[in-house]
C-alpha cells in the first residue's frame, strides 16, 4: 500500500467528490474528507487489500458522514448544492431548476438515485461510481442511462423541455 501522504494525494478528490454528492455542502465535504483520512490512518492496519483503496476510503467516508449526521441535525439549504458545469449532463439539465431536479431524483430507487447523484453532483466517472458502489463500470453506465430516461419522462410530464 502507498504511504498515507501518497494515498491522500491519489484519492482525496475522489473522497471529497463522493462526500459532496451526498452532502451538497463543500465545507462539510472538506471537513469529512479530512476526518476520513484521519480515521484511515487510525485503522490502516485493518485494511486487508480485499478491495480497492478508493472503495475502502469511501466506506470510511460514508461512516464519517453517518456519524456526523447522528451528532448534527441536517439544516443545509438546497441553494448551496454545487452547480453542474461543463458536462453533457449539465447541458441537458441546464433549463431545469435545481430544486425540481432534486425532487425528481428523490423519486428514483436507492441505487439508481445514488448513481445519478454521484454522476451529476459528484462529477465522478462511471468507473469511480462502479468502484464506490462495488459494481462494474458498465452497471454504473446502464443505471445512469436508465435513471436519466426516467428523469426525462418525469420532467417532461411536468412541462420541462429536456
Amino acid at each position: 500500500m502507498l504511504s498515507m501522504e501518497e494515498t491522500y494525494k491519489a484519492h482525496s478528490q475522489t473522497v471529497y467528490r463522493y462526500l459532496l454528492s451526498l452532502t451538497h455542502n463543500a465545507e462539510l465535504s472538506e471537513e469529512l474528507t479530512q476526518e476520513t483520512f484521519y480515521q484511515a490512518v487510525k485503522s490502516v492496519a485493518r485494511y486487508d487489500g480485499s478491495c480497492k483503496v478508493s472503495t475502502w476510503l469511501c466506506a470510511i467516508a460514508k461512516n464519517a458522514l453517518r456519524s456526523y449526521r447522528r451528532k448534527h441535525t441536517p439544516a443545509q439549504p438546497l441553494d448551496e448544492v454545487s452547480t453542474m458545469t461543463g458536462s453533457p449532463e449539465a447541458e441537458m439539465l441546464a433549463g431545469i431548476e435545481r430544486v425540481e431536479l432534486i425532487k425528481k431524483l428523490r423519486l428514483l430507487d436507492g441505487e439508481m438515485r445514488e448513481v445519478m447523484y454521484l454522476r451529476l453532483f459528484g462529477d465522478l466517472s462511471f468507473r469511480e461510481i462502479g468502484d464506490i458502489l462495488s459494481r462494474t463500470e458498465n452497471w454504473a453506465r446502464v443505471s445512469y442511462f436508465r435513471g436519466k430516461e426516467k428523469l426525462k419522462k418525469e420532467l417532461e410530464a411536468d412541462g420541462y423541455q429536456t
